[in-house]
Formats: structure tokens, sequence, C-alpha cells
């Protein structure tokens, strides 16, 4: 991780969670009891290392002796680092106790969504217990979404992909996030309905995220998770709207200048009134001052006129 900090150039955030699925504790003989109680041992080792210590800590599963980093972190101190969170409160109690960030990968599942509030104030209170800061413009909330312009559109396009992607969820990673059902509209209504995903349009993902935040007490980024419902050209026009109309409603990127507009719209006729006063003006003002200057030459034009005719005949003579 330091070596790909050094290789992005310091942009590199780190990711920490004691893993999801049973089958990975299983082929390397941990009990799955105890991942995170490991995952906690190793973080605090892992932040000592970064931070540039020398550590010496002996656990159940590892040793170190006078270890150190030969190579320093390209960020300073080291990268940002996320830890993982779903339902219990593992992830916020070590997030809180080592000043982390907090990555909620379960924020829109049942379980996970209900406990979203819960779970920052478990990061304050390890927080204040250990002495380390948080800061809510740090927490991820992380869900499932796919728009379109129009919601039977989005509905079409996910039938690339849905199915398979809950299956997974339900018969190998053990997470029951869908009912099973072998109809496809009946799936995507009650993903819908749950809240666990966003299967529709702009309007849809905006009132998902304004739920999220009234749900958490606020947090700093929506993540969209990469699923795969749909083919290449329809995932890349969600992520275009989101882009376009999700994202400017909750950063007001768009407010100021919507505001401008209607400003001067509806302050128009003034506008252009004295604007029309000031093109009137300039054009009054340059007729005077040409008559004024006009005016001011007609007798210097007639000798300068007569001088001009005789200077041919005084070229001539002067050969």
């Amino acid at each position: 991780m330091v070596l790909l900090d050094h290789l992005t150039r310091g942009r590199l955030m780190m990711g920490v969670g004691p893993g999801a699925l049973p089958s990975d504790a299983f082929m390397m003989g941990i009990d799955p009891a105890k991942q995170r109680d490991m995952m906690e041992e190793a973080l605090e080792a892992i932040l000592l290392l970064l931070a540039g210590e020398t550590v010496s800590m002996e656990t159940e599963w590892f040793r170190l002796v006078k270890a150190r980093l030969q190579l320093r972190p390209y960020q300073r101190p080291f990268p940002e680092i996320g830890v993982a969170a779903q339902v219990s409160p593992a992830g916020p109690r070590l997030a809180g106790r080592f000043g982390c960030s907090l990555l909620s990968l379960g924020a829109t599942t049942e379980g996970g969504f209900d406990v979203l509030g819960s779970h920052w104030q478990v990061m304050e209170e390890r927080a204040e217990e250990f002495g380390t800061t948080v800061d809510r413009n740090a927490w991820r909330l992380v869900g499932p979404v796919h728009i379109a312009d129009t919601k039977e559109q989005a509905i079409a396009d996910v039938e690339f992909g849905l199915e398979e992607w809950v299956d997974y969820f339900q018969r190998v990673a053990a997470l029951p996030i869908a009912p099973d059902t072998d109809n496809f509209a009946s799936l995507v209504d009650a993903l819908n309905a749950s809240g666990i995903a966003v299967i529709g349009t702009v309007d849809d993902a905006i009132a998902q995220i304004e739920r999220l935040q009234t749900q958490s007490g606020g947090f700093g980024t929506y993540l969209c998770m990469g699923h795969e419902w749909a083919d290449t050209a329809a995932t890349r026009h969600s992520y275009e709207l989101l882009a376009r109309y999700v994202a400017p409603h909750f950063q007001d990127s768009a407010g100021s200048l919507t505001d401008s507009r209607d400003w001067a719209a509806e302050n128009r006729p003034e506008f252009i009134g004295a604007a029309g006063a000031a093109v009137m003006s300039a054009i009054q003002k340059h007729h005077e001052e040409k008559a004024q200057r006009a005016a001011a030459v007609p007798a210097t034009t007639a000798a300068d006129a007569e001088g001009h005719a005789e200077a041919p005949e005084e070229v001539k003579s002067g050969g």
C-alpha cells in the first residue's frame, strides 16, 4: 500500500474490513467469530507502522519484533483509511478508536439503514474515549443505483444482469437482500420498495439520498455500488445522469446559476430600458461631436484646398 501511494502520487485511500464471505475464512482456516478482533489487532499494528513508529507486538496469530517500514508513505502522516461497516457496531467502534473514516457498505439494506444513526453515535463515543477525531464529511454510504430517462427504461436496462446479481448475494454471500421470486417485475418492485436499491429515474435517486441524509443525520459522500445490472452503454448513461442532475442537486453547484438567470429575466425590462438609453446616448454624443468638428474647420479647409491645388505646379517647376 505504501508503494502504491508513491506510484499514484498520493491518490490512494485504503479500506479495511473483517471479510463478508464465510468461504474466505474457511479457506484461510480462520474462525469467523475471531475475524473482527483480528482485524482490530492488525489495524493497530498497521497504523503504528504507517506513522513511522518501531513496533513490537505479539498476539495469538502474529508477532512483530522492532518492526518498521523501510519506505514512508507519500501522504503524511499516511493515506486516509476507511473501515467497512454493515450492521454490527464493530466497524464504527474500530473507526472511532483509531480516528478512521467509515464506509457503510450496507447503508441501504434494511438492517444497515436502521442502525445508521446509532453507528455515528458509536463513532463519536469511541473517538471521545480514545482522544481521536471523526468527521461526518468523511463518512461514505454505499448503495446500488441504476437510473435512466424513464423508469420503464431503467427496468428494461437491468434485465441484463439484475437476477444474477441477486442470486449471487442470496446463494454465495448469504445475504437475503431480495425475495425469492421468478417474476422479474416483482423482484424490481421489491428492491425499490425496500429501499435497498434504486431502479428508476433521477428523482428516485435524489429521494434515496435524501432519505439516507435524514436517517443518518448527515454524511459526506454517497457511493454507487458497482453491480453490472445493465450493459456498458446503459451503465454509462446512468452515471451521466447522476453526474449531470443528481450530484448538482446536493452540491448546489447549479443553484447560483439558475438564481442569476431568474434574477436577470425578472429585471429584464429595467435592464433593457437602461441599455437602450445608453445606446441612444452614445449615438447622440457621436453626432454632436461630429457636428462640432465640422463647425470648427471650414476656413482652414479652404486655404488647405488652395495650397493643395498649387502643389503639383510647384513640384513640376521644381522638377
